[in-house]
């Protein structure tokens, strides 16, 4: 099975689905199930990254697929610790992957230090550089960002020969991020979600008022309303999930529309469930791990 999905245009010309599978590890771990599942409801654009360690268990379910790789687009991002060797760092991904190149190649967080100083725009533009060089060769085929915000994104686009053609942030109703998404719009860069549907310890979203209203109203649930919330704001959302049934249901959202003031509604609603990760103020202390080969 093919979903056939309706695709965006990125600034290159190139196109993307306008939905993605994520395998972040926390729901995945060695499990094989959910990405072949994925892969059976037609899932052909997958986001994984080095920090994940699931990179060598999608290479497994795309190979066991026996689908050509030429139709899966593949994304990985190199974590922090591996910024200063890309190359070194995409040669791990790619023999995990098991692939020769990948689709996307994305910086997966803009700040190395806790430090005030500007150490990081330059630590940045020098790993740019050398990830261009990785697309020169043929072993990336594009590049984008994680979780950047404006002022990240563009240290980044002020001296880029290739401009990045996706920002991935989280995005989800109660936590739309509409500044950083109008930056990157301004810049022709698409804007993408991880935690589509809002993953917060209370799980809010899966119970917001507004959110239910609407579900019930459409007769989807409130991790398709959520979905297509995001669509029509021009945003890639990137859910995941382990079930078939969740997993086939999330490309169920291109059978009804929200109206303007739903879409205004959901925009405006408190802030919730939002995972307190900001790229400034709390800067992560994990660290990748090379072995996980």
């Amino acid at each position: 099975m093919n979903a056939n999905l309706p695709n965006y245009t990125l600034n290159d010309e190139s196109t993307l689905p306008m939905i993605g599978f994520g395998t972040y590890h926390e729901e995945f771990g060695n499990n094989l199930l959910p990405i072949k599942a994925a892969i059976d409801c037609g899932y052909r654009f997958f986001d994984t990254a080095s920090l994940y360690e699931t990179e060598k268990y999608l290479g497994q379910a795309i190979k066991e697929s026996g689908i050509p790789r030429k139709e899966f687009i593949i994304e990985t991002k190199l974590w922090i610790d591996e910024a200063d060797d890309p190359r070194a760092a995409l040669e791990r991904s790619l023999k995990r992957l098991q692939m020769d190149y990948v689709d996307l190649y994305l910086i997966h967080w803009p700040r190395a230090t806790e430090d005030n100083t500007d150490h990081w725009k330059e630590k940045n533009q020098k790993t740019w550089t050398q990830m261009e060089d990785l697309v020169k060769e043929g072993k990336v085929r594009h590049l984008g960002l994680s979780n950047f915000l404006p002022h990240h994104l563009k240290n980044i686009l002020d001296h880029a020969s290739i401009k990045p053609v996706v920002d991935q942030l989280e995005i989800h109703p109660g936590y739309s991020q509409d500044a950083a998404v109008s930056f990157c719009k301004e810049n022709k860069v698409l804007p993408m979600a991880w935690s589509p549907l809002g993953r917060g310890h209370s799980k809010a979203p899966e119970g917001n008022a507004i959110l239910s209203e609407l579900a019930e109203k459409y007769q989807k649930s409130t991790a398709q309303i959520s979905l297509r919330f995001l669509l029509q704001k021009g945003t890639l959302p990137i859910p995941k999930a382990s079930s078939p049934e969740h997993i086939k249901a999330n490309l169920d959202v291109f059978d009804f529309e929200l109206t303007e003031e739903e879409l205004w509604m959901l925009t405006c609603m408190p802030q919730t469930a939002g995972l307190g990760e900001h790229p400034d103020f709390s800067i992560p202390k994990m660290k990748s791990n090379p072995e996980n080969i």
